[in-house]
């Protein structure tokens, strides 16, 4: 039996830093304490063997999310799987990050030793002027893909877009992206570690050595012709609160909450992934307050009920 069986708070994370050759210092902003100065990614909510983010209030402080997923299955609504489904970041492009791609399920299964597909998400949560994404590319054919990539013809290969705070992106798996530098973006993502770079701008790491480009499993994975992902987002307001609805497919939904005010909820999903991206405000619980800010991340479990939330913030909300 399970120790515990349902929280009566919500449980907040201590995420984990990536130090990556294209990151910066930018996450600062968010109050972080960042480790490196080419901090490249928070992992906000992680329960991956490359990271694992920690709780760090309550009866469950210390534990990490693989530890309540594996244990404390309640928590989540007793949905099945083998691995916690979900990953958020919020990731600083200090520079550009390489082109690359992803697998889908089967492909990631089959090569990468039973790792999930990468299908993710981007909300740019600011930017420098004029700055732009990769997404997707110019191809008809995998001959074409395959020509233009041995050839190096990136400016006829690759489709660049230019972006704003607030833009929402999905990238499903297969689909050539690449975060520009000067942008902030909040990543929600499957549960997966699984990069394979088309094109790093002959970039060496910290030995000098050119990094690792994976261009076959590229070309393999890599749908063509590219097809655009069309968001229509939707839009409701509970009392003070503006709910975008950006995305509910397969693997996840995401919305954006902005908070002016007050408003009362009431907690009806199996979970719910919560990042503070701006101001701060409290959540309010039988009887209970507790504060977030700019940079929190909180996990509101099933079986919460109802609460309030107040203040005047903005909150990315993740769930299946």
């Amino acid at each position: 039996m399970e120790r515990f069986l349902l929280t009566t708070e919500p449980l907040f994370f201590e995420p984990v830093f990536k130090e990556r050759i294209w990151g910066g210092t930018t996450l600062t902003s968010f109050g972080y304490d960042i480790p490196f100065n080419q901090t490249g990614e928070c992992w906000a909510f992680a329960a991956h063997p490359n990271g694992q983010s920690i709780v760090r209030n309550g009866e469950y402080k210390g534990l990490s999310l693989g530890d309540l997923w594996e244990k404390h299955r309640i928590l989540f609504g007793n949905i099945p799987g083998d691995r916690f489904p979900l990953l958020t970041k919020i990731l600083d492009a200090n520079q550009d990050l390489s082109v690359q791609v992803h697998p889908n399920d089967e492909y990631a299964r089959i090569h990468e030793n039973g790792e999930l597909g990468k299908t993710e998400c981007w909300y740019i949560i600011g930017c420098k002027e004029n700055a732009e994404i990769i997404y997707g590319h110019h191809a008809k054919t995998k001959e074409e893909l395959k020509h233009m990539i041995e050839h190096e013809e990136w400016d006829k290969l690759l489709r660049r877009v230019k972006v704003n705070p607030g833009d929402f992106f999905y990238v499903p798996s297969g689909t050539i992206h690449a975060i520009g530098e000067g942008i902030v973006i909040l990543e929600t993502q499957q549960n997966s570690d699984t990069t394979y770079r088309v094109y790093d701008y002959n970039r060496r790491d910290s030995e000098g050595n050119l990094r690792e480009l994976h261009l076959q499993k590229s070309i393999e994975v890599t749908e063509v012709p590219f097809a655009s992902t069309q968001i229509t987002p939707q839009h409701q307001k509970v009392d003070d609160l503006n709910i975008t609805s950006f995305i509910e497919g397969p693997y996840f939904t995401v919305q954006k909450w902005e908070l002016n005010g007050s408003s009362s909820l009431k907690q009806q999903k199996p979970f719910i992934l919560v990042s503070v991206i701006h101001g701060e405000g409290e959540l309010i619980h039988k009887g209970k307050q507790y504060s977030f800010k700019k940079g929190d991340h909180f996990l509101v479990p099933n079986g919460f009920g109802e609460y309030q939330l107040v203040g005047k913030a903005e909150l990315i909300v993740s769930s299946i």
